[in-house]
């Protein structure tokens, strides 16, 4: 059984989570957005209070309120880095997005494997697939957990709302084209987790999103 854990993180109010299987104890972070001294302190008091082993850094995409953390995890647990592949230019370029907003940012690592469309994805006994889901950013996935019906959808889809497609790389069409065709052919019960806000449900986005009306 798939168990999540959600911090509120960075000037962004990211939605930081680390998902892990109940039996294993093996854990992934999804877009580790903690930015000071107190949030990866949050962080590591709940891996450590859990007994987890944290084994995967997962980025959906790779704007800067979701990479704030990338460097510290990465350096403090042994966990394999993913990334989606379209995406990894967007990480050479967050120092200068750093100071156009005026925030820090040590640099991200490079990731040790890159994600790709249907890829499967094993954390102890649970089985996902990343699904292909770009728009938001030119190469954002999703992480779709079936037999839980979980799917963390990143900045695409929100409760009663959309990922903005005018920063670079990002398109309307083409996010509004991977929402339909991806996350609403999943079936109506699967919970959302996004990457800003409260929780949804499949069903309910595709009744009550305004963006599909």
């Amino acid at each position: 059984m798939l168990k999540i854990q959600k911090f509120v993180f960075n000037p962004f109010s990211e939605n930081t989570y680390i998902v892990w299987d109940d039996n294993s104890k093996n854990g992934a972070v999804i877009d580790p957005g903690c930015y000071d001294d107190g949030e990866r302190e949050a962080v590591d008091n709940f891996i450590r209070s859990n007994s987890l082993n944290l084994k995967f850094l997962i980025n959906t995409h790779c704007h800067i309120d979701h990479i704030f953390g990338n460097a510290y995890i990465k350096k403090n647990y042994d966990v394999k880095f993913l990334a989606p592949e379209k995406d990894v230019p967007l990480l050479d370029m967050m120092m200068n997005v750093a100071k156009m907003y005026a925030v820090k940012l040590v640099p991200s690592p490079q990731p040790d494997e890159l994600i790709f469309d249907e890829q499967k994805f094993l954390l102890g006994n649970t089985e996902g697939k990343f699904l292909f889901t770009p728009g938001h950013s030119p190469g954002e996935v999703c992480l779709y957990f079936e037999r839980d019906k979980i799917c963390f959808t990143g900045d695409v889809l929100f409760n009663k709302n959309i990922g903005r497609t005018d920063l670079p790389g990002g398109s309307y069409d083409t996010l509004i084209d991977s929402i339909e065709n991806k996350l609403f052919t999943l079936p109506y019960d699967v919970t959302i987790y996004p990457g800003h806000g409260a929780t949804s449900t499949i069903g309910d986005e595709k009744k009550n999103n305004p963006f599909f009306r």
